[in-house]
């Protein structure tokens, strides 16, 4: 039984880890998309103009 018990609070812990390292994934990717279709704008922006453009258009939508 303590066995049981102390697998389950090691599998909480290796989740918890796990979502919390990798929760930022999908957001650097929606940047990294939107960056690289700035790219095809009649204007094209500059890289850091293009990320913080993106960064605040995908905050505001969350």
């Amino acid at each position: 039984m303590k066995i049981k018990n102390i697998l389950i609070i090691i599998f909480v812990f290796v989740g918890l880890y796990i979502v919390l390292n990798f929760r930022d994934h999908n957001f650097k990717r929606a940047i990294d998309a939107c960056v690289a279709g700035s790219q095809k704008l009649e204007k094209p922006m500059t890289m850091k103009e293009a990320k913080k453009f993106c960064e605040d258009k995908i905050l505001e939508k969350k």
